[in-house]
């Protein structure tokens, strides 16, 4: 056999493996996203219209950005003064609802910043957020949002409660968790998730359900 026959045949090879290997490589990638983003996915998938190639081009454009972040430890000061903070604004609520989710919006775009991620667009910020807290992440939206209508106007004091509920997590998380704990993070991510859920059944209304945030370990 020739060498330019046999070039040709391993040429021809090539091709046929890329073509038998592409959809499972295709699926592969698909699952990692899947795993990895978890509600986030969907919800892209939704943003894109059900294209989901789209959907996945954009969060694996997250992981390139922000996959390698670099998040900074938070100083055992500075964690036990957010979670003072944090429980300041749960008694606020009573009295204040409004102004305690503005605040709450505030204080985590402060303690986001100071742990690593973007401190000057809040779509950047959300999505550097996405790719380290996918399961979390959505909580700080529905704040951020809710507190952005409680400025411009009047909102219902139980929209406001479940804003501040469902930001709470992320709060806790960005608090207490550490670089290396993402491996922990994923293990808990359905119990954090079954806890936010019970959380958002809880309290009456002007209260924020669930114990104040303790000392972290």
């Amino acid at each position: 056999m020739s060498t330019v026959t046999l070039i040709i045949l391993m040429a021809a090879l090539a091709a046929i493996a890329a073509l038998v290997l592409a959809p499972a490589v295709r699926q592969s990638s698909r699952s990692g996203l899947m795993n990895r983003f978890g509600p986030e996915y969907d919800r892209a998938v939704a943003r894109h219209n059900g294209d989901a190639k789209a959907a996945q081009w954009e969060l694996s454009e997250r992981v390139r950005h922000y996959g390698a972040l670099s998040i900074q430890r938070l100083t055992p000061e500075a964690r036990e003064q957010y979670a003072a903070r944090w429980a300041g604004l749960q008694e606020q609520f009573v009295d204040s609802p409004a102004r305690a989710v503005r605040e709450a919006d505030r204080l985590l775009e402060q303690l986001a910043a100071e742990r690593g991620y973007p401190a000057g667009s809040y779509e950047e910020r959300v999505d550097a957020m996405s790719v380290h807290h996918a399961y979390e992440v959505d909580g700080y939206r529905q704040l951020h949002t809710t507190a952005a209508e409680a400025h411009d106007g009047r909102v219902e004091t139980e929209r406001l409660r479940e804003a501040m509920a469902a930001a709470r997590t992320l709060f806790e998380e960005l608090v207490r968790a550490q670089p290396h704990d993402e491996g922990a993070r994923r293990h808990l991510r359905p119990a954090l998730q079954h806890k936010g859920r019970a959380q958002g059944h809880q309290g009456r209304q002007g209260r924020i359900p669930g114990q104040r945030l303790g000392p972290a370990r």
